[in-house]
């Protein structure tokens, strides 16, 4: 495994824990249920662990880079904005 795919997918990662823990936030704000607080968690880090694992096997260097980069931005993003 080439050590770019690991590099991009730690970053990834950093970069997706705040994400997740952002949406739950605003899921928490907008609705006020716990339910719909996990649920929306639960989606989030599925989506998460799926990128992260093609990132690590299959996609190409270019989408993997913009994939974090996009990752990053929405993070940035969320935190600015709340």
């Amino acid at each position: 495994m080439e050590t770019w795919r690991i590099v991009a997918t730690v970053l990834l990662a950093v970069a997706g824990v705040p994400l997740v823990l952002a949406v739950m936030a605003k899921t928490r704000d907008r609705v006020n249920d716990s339910g719909q607080v996990a649920i929306a968690g639960a989606v989030t880090l599925t989506g998460l662990i799926v990128v992260a694992v093609l990132t690590l096997t299959v996609l190409p260097g270019l989408v993997t880079w913009i994939v974090v980069a996009v990752v990053a931005a929405a993070v940035s993003v969320m935190m600015l904005a709340s």
